[in-house]
């Protein structure tokens, strides 16, 4: 399988709250990207004068284009984010695989910032910090549904249960 199953590496003492990956708006770049090397290949190939090495290169580029967005279009996808009742995880990566991972106890500052785009798209990035140390997940970028994300982080961090409508997200199944 792709990437790293996050869900093995849950503790059956810990209760999975959430588990999502990064907002599609992350690709857009990477696709309008693509797109416009296919659309350079395309006039590449009809002012040109035709012939078999010209053709041949613009197939080959045509083909690293699709190749290259199809990694990346994977990274996202299997890229994970997890919060536990006792943790924050995300998984990362295809070939090279990497787990970060924050205890929810040494959180001291949670913090959710969203621009305007993010607020009509619904993708915004949550700031974790901890007592003087930058974590390995301390910045998580093009969250979904951050608001609600960060409403049920708080909670489970400085709240008692039930006092946000946090509580109304659906309950994970195991």
């Amino acid at each position: 399988m792709l990437g790293l199953e996050i869900d093995e590496y849950i503790l059956p003492t810990e209760r999975r709250i959430l588990r999502v990956r990064a907002h599609w708006f992350l690709l857009l770049r990477d696709i309008a990207e693509s797109g416009l090397a296919m659309v350079a290949l395309i006039l590449l190939q009809s002012y040109l004068p035709s012939s078999t090495m010209v053709n041949t290169l613009t197939w080959y580029g045509g083909v690293v284009v699709v190749a290259r967005l199809t990694i990346l279009v994977i990274d996202w996808w299997v890229e994970r984010i997890v919060i536990t009742d006792q943790r924050v995880m995300m998984s990362t990566g295809i070939i090279t695989q990497r787990l970060a991972m924050m205890p929810l106890r040494k959180v001291t500052d949670l913090t959710f910032q969203q621009t305007v785009l993010g607020r009509m798209l619904g993708y915004g990035t949550m700031v974790v910090e901890s007592a003087g140390q930058i974590q390995a997940l301390n910045r998580i970028e093009y969250m979904p549904k951050p608001d609600e994300i960060y409403e049920a982080l708080t909670e489970m961090i400085f709240g008692e249960k039930k006092q946000t409508r946090s509580h109304w997200l659906p309950k994970p199944k195991r």
